[in-house]
């Protein structure tokens, strides 16, 4: 009797495991998580001790004691959280031709809780990958593309500009990316068409369009804060755009900050949103981080060792440039800091970015860096969270995503803390919901396994 009793339980043991390994459809069985903390973020509170019902993709059902099928999978939430999935809204998926290493990324960052992106520089068969993702034949987060980048080189006049506009509009894309080394005329021509077309467009912006412009004109979000400190220069007009350093690391120093309200009050008036992507400034820029330091990182083994050194190699390059001064390009990482302190003062709406696979930034690991650079810039972790949740449903128009409700898309992460006391808890995941599809811890151990180095 003992023996056929042990032989019992190993066996169910066995088929816990594997099931455990096996992705686990809500289309096809209902979910339940029991006893779970909800992280609602349409407001800051828990709702503690609920049970939060899945089926057919949504969350149907969220009480302390809910009726379900006796064929659902039952998830223990006891001293878990629940909270949204994470929005990365400067993504890069590789640009080419082959979709294999597009799924790998994708990977990346389901498994880090990041269930919408994206893509910030496109390419034809990232619309393929989008009708793919869509009708669930790639497992992946919710995905935006925008279009190939306009750029110095790619636009070789204003209409040339326009054409390409009208070109991207007629094949698809969410959005146009806008890159450095635009004239003034070449950008006037972009943004001109896209308001006929319709079509948003994002990105850098250029020295010679400078921000006052790039606010008149209306993009949809200008991304890294760019050229928010060479706006707050008094005589950057009289400077080029090799003085400047990227991102104006090297005039830092010369920023006016008492022109802050300004720039914000204009970003706020014109409905433009921001992405910061702080965590170049934090780890590629800063004289902080040390560049051999990554070879440490656990989060590295994912990206290959040629492109470690690459990136290493990336930031001794800037070090050694005769402009980079330590001092100044840290007091530069502050005075970010307080511009997207400003953001929230002022109630410019801030989106989630961190701009991976980019130096020292890997895919979805590196959006848990930026939430953690938020909060040391001045945000609350509910104001963190918010940029990649609640706010990212409403930039990209998703009614039910972004919050916790019945009703809602059942894009969402459950991990092991409170995240509203401790952004780094956003790490510690137990599993992931991808558009209804459960992703257990094992399983997201299994395919992490496969694409370590």
């Amino acid at each position: 009797m003992i023996k056929h009793i042990l032989i019992s339980l190993i066996f169910i043991t066995l088929v816990s495991v594997a099931f455990a390994q096996e992705l686990v459809d809500s289309r096809k069985r209902e979910i339940v998580i029991t006893n779970v903390n909800v992280v609602p973020m349409d407001t800051e509170k828990i709702i503690e001790n609920q049970m939060v019902i899945i089926k057919d993709g949504k969350v149907t059902a969220i009480g302390p004691k809910l009726k379900y099928g006796k064929h659902a999978l039952v998830i223990n939430g006891k001293g878990k959280f629940l909270m949204p999935g994470l929005a990365e809204l400067h993504a890069h998926v590789p640009p080419v031709d082959n979709i294999d290493p597009m799924k790998d990324v994708l990977f990346l960052f389901a498994a880090n809780g990041i269930t919408t992106i994206r893509g910030m520089l496109g390419h034809p068969r990232h619309l393929e990958l989008r009708d793919k993702l869509q009708k669930g034949d790639i497992i992946g987060p919710r995905f935006f593309t925008t279009g190939p980048s306009f750029n110095g080189m790619s636009v070789t006049s204003p209409e040339a500009g326009a054409e390409m506009v009208r070109k991207q509009k007629l094949a698809g894309y969410d959005f146009l990316k806008l890159h450095p080394g635009l004239t003034r005329d070449k950008f006037d021509a972009i943004a001109s068409t896209a308001k006929q077309e319709k079509i948003p467009f994002v990105g850098h912006v250029s020295f010679g369009v400078g921000i006052w412009r790039a606010i008149d004109a209306q993009y949809s979000s200008i991304d890294h804060l760019d050229g928010f400190v060479e706006g707050l220069v008094p005589n950057i007009k009289d400077m080029v755009d090799q003085q400047t350093g990227s991102f104006g690391m090297y005039v830092g120093d010369q920023a006016d900050s008492t022109q802050i309200p300004k720039l914000m009050n204009a970003l706020r008036e014109k409905n433009i949103w921001v992405v910061p992507t702080q965590s170049l400034a934090e780890r590629w820029f800063s004289p902080t981080y040390e560049a051999e330091s990554i070879r440490a990182d656990p989060d590295s083994r994912y990206m290959s060792p040629e492109v470690i050194n690459q990136w290493i190699e990336s930031k001794k390059n800037i070090q050694s440039n005769p402009s980079y001064e330590a001092a100044k390009v840290y007091r530069w990482v502050k005075l970010r800091r307080k511009l997207i302190r400003a953001c929230v003062d002022y109630d410019v709406k801030l989106l989630l970015g961190s701009d991976a696979p980019q130096v020292f930034n890997v895919p979805g690991f590196s959006t848990h860096n930026e939430l953690l650079y938020l909060t040391q810039a001045g945000l609350t972790p509910y104001q963190a969270l918010k940029t990649g949740t609640i706010n990212a449903g409403k930039y990209l128009r998703l009614d039910k995503s972004g919050f916790i409700a019945p009703g809602t898309i059942a894009d969402l992460i459950l991990i092991n803390g409170n995240p509203l006391t401790d952004i780094s808890q956003t790490r510690n995941i137990a599993g992931v919901f991808l558009n209804g599809q459960w992703l257990s811890r094992e399983y997201i151990d299994k395919g992490l396994e496969a694409l370590s180095h």
